[in-house]
């Protein structure tokens, strides 16, 4: 049955109102028990746009792939609009995620949400096997789909786009590790979704990079796998100009000035 889940869900469109919207239609988003909102990390006005979505929203529960679960149980309701004790209960700085003044506003449009982590710690990554890692972290993977390989096609798509994004640098015999490591970090924002679900009734919204917010092989799948009746809205926001996104609904926003960060890379450092 899981087979025969994950395949459909791969070969499934998006949901029929995928489309791109403007940053007011997050003031009245479709219902949905969960809410997945993607982002470009070190985009400011993805984050404005995610606060926005969550003052509409109201969720019971907020999900962050930014935090452990131990940094999440940090974030208590009399601190949550004060960004800077909130900054510094959750141990921010030093963990090489944006400034947190992108973040606060999030947190403070829900100050009564239960804030629930979803980081697998670089740390436990470290020379570990996905496989185990993910009974670890999830009880049972089977759950969420990870005892399905990906489609030929799409594992191949998928380990393309982690050598692009590690500026073409990684050897190729690493790649289904990093596609591994992904699914699994995917598979833990599903549970920590599901987790929060199950505590609260919902709605619960997740805060995540747009790479996992994606319907065909991001947390949405995973979720999906786990809660086959629930209703899930995935949020995508992008750089540049849209094209056929792989999300409910998106948003297209102007790059913002960086430095490239393949630089090092071609210089050879």
């Amino acid at each position: 049955m899981k087979a025969a889940f994950f395949a459909l869900a791969l070969l499934i469109p998006a949901a029929a109102l995928a489309s791109e919207i403007g940053p007011e239609a997050l003031d009245s988003l479709p219902p949905a028990d969960v809410v997945v909102l993607g982002e470009v990390h070190d985009n400011p006005a993805h984050h404005q746009n995610q606060a926005r979505a969550v003052a509409a929203v109201q969720p019971k529960a907020l999900v962050f792939e930014m935090l452990t679960p131990d940094q999440a149980s940090r974030a208590r309701p009399e601190i949550m609009a004060d960004a800077k004790a909130l900054e510094a209960a959750l141990g921010w700085e030093g963990t090489g995620w944006p400034d947190f003044a992108m973040y606060a506003p999030i947190f403070a449009a829900a100050p009564a949400a239960r804030v629930h982590g979803a980081a697998v710690p670089r740390e436990s990554l470290m020379g570990a096997d996905p496989e185990t890692l993910a009974r670890r972290l999830l009880g049972d993977p089977a759950r969420y789909g990870l005892d399905q390989p990906l489609p030929q096609a799409e594992q191949r798509a998928a380990e393309a786009e982690q050598k692009a994004a590690h500026c073409n640098a990684l050897p190729d015999d690493i790649l289904p590790r990093m596609v591994a490591i992904q699914r699994l970090r995917d598979a833990a924002l599903a549970h920590a979704a599901a987790n929060a679900l199950a505590e609260t009734g919902g709605p619960v919204v997740v805060i995540t990079g747009s790479g996992h917010a994606r319907t065909d092989r991001g947390m949405p799948v995973n979720l999906r796998a786990a809660l086959p009746d629930i209703r899930i809205l995935s949020v995508g926001q992008i750089e540049g100009e849209a094209g056929d996104e792989p999300f409910d609904l998106w948003i297209a926003t102007p790059p913002i000035d960086r430095p490239d960060p393949c630089a090092g890379f071609a210089a050879g450092g």
